[in-house]
Order: C-alpha cells, then sequence, then structure tokens
C-alpha cells in the first residue's frame, strides 16, 4: 500500500529496485543533476541554501517493519531482520523535491544513538553531518519511473543511497530527487 503523498515508484519495504555502483552512473546523468547525486556533502544542507531556507521536512511515516534484502544486505543485519523506517519528504520552496527513506536496525538505536529513531520532522541529515567521527559509505544510484507514465515520456527519477556509520553503528539513507527538484536546476 503506497504511503500518503507519497508517489507509487519510489523506494519501499518491498521494492526490488537495482541500485548500482556510483561509478557507473558517469554518462547516464548529465547536467546538475549529476553533481547533486555524487555529492557526498549534507543534502539537507544544500538543500537548505538552495531554497534561501524556505526548507521543511513532511514525515510520511516511522515505524518498525521489516529490511527488504537488499536494505540487510548493506546494512550487514539478517535478512528480513526488524528495523525502524523513516520516510519523509523533504521540501524547499514549497515544492517536494527529495523522497529520503532511512533505514535503523534496531541495534543501532541503542545507547547514545536511541535519538535517532525520535527525528519526526526535523531533518536526520543535520544530526549525522554533526557527529564527530561519522563516516560515509560508497555511494550506490538508481534510475526510479512511474510506471503509470506514458510509455517514452522521460519520466525517470534519479535516486541515490550510502550506509552512515555512527559508532560504528550503520544506518541507511536513500534519497530520491523528485521532478519538482529536477525542474529547478
Amino acid at each position: 500500500m503506497p504511503t500518503p503523498n507519497k508517489p507509487s515508484f519510489l523506494p519501499s519495504a518491498s521494492s526490488r529496485q537495482r541500485w548500482h555502483s556510483a561509478r557507473t552512473l558517469c554518462g547516464r546523468v548529465q547536467g546538475p543533476l549529476h553533481t547533486w547525486l555524487l555529492d557526498k556533502g549534507s543534502l539537507t544542507a544544500r538543500l537548505q541554501a538552495k531554497s534561501e531556507g524556505r526548507f521543511h521536512v513532511q514525515l510520511l511515516r516511522q515505524s518498525w517493519h521489516r529490511a527488504n534484502l537488499s536494505e540487510a544486505r548493506l546494512l550487514g543485519i539478517a535478512p528480513r531482520a526488524r528495523v525502524l523506517v523513516r520516510e519523509v519528504i523533504l521540501h524547499g520552496n514549497n515544492q517536494p523535491w527529495v523522497f529520503a527513506r532511512s533505514i535503523f536496525p534496531y541495534s543501532s538505536l541503542q545507547g547514545s544513538l536511541r535519538r535517532m529513531g525520535k527525528f519526526d520532522s526535523r531533518p536526520l541529515g543535520a544530526f549525522l553531518f554533526s557527529q564527530a567521527g561519522m563516516r560515509r559509505g560508497p555511494m550506490e544510484v538508481s534510475r526510479f519511473s512511474d510506471a503509470g507514465s506514458t510509455p517514452g515520456a522521460d519520466d525517470a527519477v534519479w535516486g541515490r543511497r550510502s550506509v552512515f556509520y555512527i559508532d560504528n553503528k550503520p544506518l541507511l539513507v536513500s534519497e530520491v530527487f523528485l521532478p519538482e527538484f529536477i525542474a529547478s536546476l
């Protein structure tokens, strides 16, 4: 069942989306979106700057689910392990710019990091990039297309994902750049 306000072609727990190393992106995405996809800095900070402060986070859902096989493999956890799933839309200039899906393994929400499970509509990126010793794993990219669109239409949007480590505890963040954002470039 699609989450309210979330386009149906975006990642979900049942997604069989194919992700590829960011190195394979070269030549497939041209123009300014290419630099946004490969940027290793804080997406939140870049979006806040681009929107000149007219930025907010819309929480779509935050609840316990099972990790899909691709997510579990990337996080190094048991297949179908219970994880906290947080899905949000990052808005800039009152437009939906980015869909973000974060996966928190139960073991990562223990101890000093338990507050990560209570972000609600606060930006996760601001927290992640303020953590001393935070490191980011390799970036993966994927192309998404709307199955309900007109065949042959340029309906694809691109996304990226990577695992972040705080105190050697992993969490996965996937970000998909929506058509309204692409149009603003």
